[in-house]
C-alpha cells in the first residue's frame, strides 16, 4: 500500500512539474514589469522675499509670506513662510516657469499682494510695507481727504462726464432779434 501511495505521489509531482515548466519558460521571455515609470520632478526655483518697513527700511520680523503657485493653469497649492530676524522668507519648492502670487501680511501694516512669473532658477523680491491708509469711497465726497493723504496713494478713477443727462432742445426756435 505504501508503494502504490508513493507511486501516486511521484506521478502527481511529475505531472505538476510538466505543467509548471512551460509557464516558467514563458515567464522568462516576457518583459519585466516593475510598476510605474519614473518621472523626474520639475526643476524648482529659489525665491527669497525681503520684507522691510517703507518709512525706515528696517526688516519686519515674523511677517507671513504666502506663496500661491500655478503651472500651466493648474493650481500647485500654497505655502506660508514666516520671515526671519533679517526680514527674509526663503522657499525652494516652486517649479521654474510657474506663476506665483506672493502675499505679505504683517501686523500693523497694509497687506501686500503681487503676481510674479518665475522663469529663472533664483529670484529675489523685496517688499516695502506701508501703514494702512484711510479708505476712499466712491459714494461720498473725498475732496477734503485728498489733502490729508500721503503722497503715492492712488485715488480711484472718476469719470469727467456729468451724471445728469443733457437738457432737451426746445421744440420752437427762439424769437429772432432785430438789429438796432
Amino acid at each position: 500500500m505504501r508503494r502504490t501511495r508513493s507511486i501516486g505521489l511521484s506521478l502527481f509531482f511529475v505531472f505538476t512539474l510538466c505543467l509548471a515548466s512551460p509557464r516558467a519558460t514563458l515567464a522568462q521571455d516576457a518583459p519585466a514589469k516593475r510598476g510605474r515609470k519614473y518621472k523626474a520632478p520639475p526643476a524648482t526655483s529659489h525665491i527669497e522675499v525681503t520684507v522691510v518697513k517703507k518709512f525706515n527700511g528696517k526688516p519686519i520680523v515674523n511677517a507671513a509670506v504666502i506663496f500661491n503657485s500655478s503651472l500651466d493653469g493648474k493650481d500647485e497649492g500654497n505655502l506660508e513662510v514666516k520671515t526671519d530676524p533679517d526680514g527674509k522668507a526663503v522657499i525652494d519648492v516652486i517649479p521654474t516657469g510657474s506663476s506665483v502670487r506672493v502675499q505679505v501680511i504683517a501686523t500693523g501694516f497694509a497687506t501686500f499682494a503681487d503676481e510674479y512669473i518665475v522663469t529663472e532658477p533664483s529670484r529675489q523680491i523685496s517688499v516695502a510695507m506701508i501703514r494702512p491708509q484711510e479708505q476712499i469711497s466712491s459714494y461720498e465726497d473725498n475732496s477734503g481727504k485728498a489733502a490729508t493723504r500721503k503722497p503715492g496713494v492712488q485715488e480711484p478713477a472718476r469719470s469727467t462726464t456729468p451724471a445728469t443727462t443733457p437738457a432737451a432742445k426746445p421744440a420752437t426756435p427762439p424769437p429772432a432779434t432785430t438789429p438796432q
